[in-house]
């Protein structure tokens, strides 16, 4: 038997071609209805492309909580001033004079990822610790926050205004996503295992969630999302594929945990990329149980498909205290390792290092992800989950450090961080 045999027919793919082309396809033209509700692809980009200036975030932002404007007004004082560290200084604060003698390759630069900036607040008092204590900001955020309640509060307004002048990528968590009440044997985050395997967008939802994703691009100009489920993955790729502009990346909870998995995600993203090679596909954030070897595998095979530059492999290197891993949980050995190696890769931070969440009242917890934020005020529990976020902050920190002292490039947030 040979590898030869391991190839698309051209008779199969003439056939799927046909089939997704037909109008006579329901699931595909239901696809097509949603966007419709929203216009042409083209007047669909246009009107993200408006809602996601920062200019137009903060003029609805004074309706919606002018004290956020008065913070994002500070922040652009600070960025104006260069008040956060340098890229340069930081390498100098690490290493010392001697810094400046070999500049890590920045083609390989490893992206510094955090998870969940919830609140703008924590946003806010971050870039004030960063500034004081010459640390770096994220370039790139990720979000699981009920949407609607951040809507409310201005939260979602003020949070991309302050990415976009940060210069760091920012990712959504839809509310369609299972503990809505779709799936009917998710009763809440209490049940959360009934992710794994991507699970959550049963029967309509997943038409709900293309519906919700167009809404928040075309109304706030959120480009970029979190996605846990095969319909909706390939939902996503038939919707860029269909001109629109957004992108999305794969959640651990979607459990991609070994090559073969990557290698048919990235199939469908191949056999479903624009003609110019392009697809929505953003990243995959692996599961915690693969090891240094998968994750080479897997760099591999996105290079030998052609999406090394397109397609970042995120890994976690800190994960909450409770109700996801069995703790201590810490990667940053292992990111080492393959970081010298595999380009276009982030360093996810969760939670704090071991060692600092053991002392705290309350050590950070993946389910505060879904509590709402009146619940948790009236809980006394608001203080205790902006120090787990800062804790994050400090295991992002210490990770640049150590990637700076083993020569590995990284990205904090480009627009705050000078070279």
């Amino acid at each position: 038997m040979s590898s030869e045999m391991c190839y698309l027919g051209e008779k199969a793919v003439a056939e799927i071609n046909a089939y997704l082309s037909s109008k006579k396809n329901s699931v595909i033209q239901s696809l097509v209805n949603v966007i419709k509700k929203y216009g042409t692809p083209q007047e669909i980009n246009e009107r993200a492309k408006e809602a996601r200036k920062v200019e137009n975030l903060i003029a609805r932002l004074k309706h919606a909580e002018p004290s956020y404007v008065k913070d994002l007004e500070w922040l652009e004082e600070q960025k104006e001033r260069k008040a956060f560290v340098s890229i340069s200084d930081f390498r100098k604060k690490v290493l010392g004079e001697g810094a400046g003698a070999t500049l890590p390759d920045e083609s390989s630069a490893v992206t510094l990822e955090i998870s969940a900036l919830q609140y703008f607040p924590w946003f806010i008092a971050e870039a004030k610790r960063a500034i004081e204590k010459g640390e770096l900001m994220p370039g790139r955020y990720i979000r699981v926050r009920n949407m609607r309640e951040q809507v409310k509060d201005g939260d979602l307004l003020a949070v991309h205004a302050a990415t976009e002048m940060a210069g760091a990528s920012c990712v959504e968590t839809l509310d369609t996503k299972g503990t809505d009440g779709s799936n009917i044997h998710l009763m809440g985050p209490e049940t959360i295992t009934g992710y794994f395997g991507g699970i959550g967008q049963p029967n309509e939802h997943a038409l709900a969630w293309v519906d919700e994703f167009l809404y928040y691009y075309t109304n706030y100009g959120v480009q970029e999302v979190l996605n846990v489920n095969e319909g909706t993955i390939l939902l996503a790729l038939l919707l860029y594929k269909l001109g629109v502009d957004i992108k999305f990346k794969i959640s651990v909870f979607k459990g991609i945990d070994n090559p073969y998995s990557f290698l048919w995600t990235l199939i469908a993203a191949r056999l479903l990329a624009r003609d110019d090679g392009t697809t929505a596909l953003s990243g995959i954030n692996l599961s915690n149980s693969v090891n240094a070897a998968t994750i080479k595998v897997a760099a591999q095979i996105r290079r030998d498909l052609g999406f090394e530059d397109q397609v970042r492999i995120e890994h976690h290197i800190t994960e909450t205290a409770h109700s996801i891993v069995r703790q201590p949980y810490c990667r940053r050995d292992e990111l080492i390792e393959v970081a010298a190696t595999v380009p276009n890769i982030s360093a996810k931070h969760e939670g704090g290092d071991f060692e600092d969440e053991t002392s705290l009242d309350h050590p950070s917890d993946i389910l505060d992800y879904f509590r709402a934020k009146e619940e948790i005020i009236a809980s006394g529990h608001w203080e205790s989950l902006e120090k787990n976020y800062m804790l994050k902050h400090a295991a992002l920190n210490r990770t640049a450090e150590s990637l700076t002292k083993h020569g590995i490039a990284f990205v904090a947030a480009r627009g705050l961080h000078s070279r």
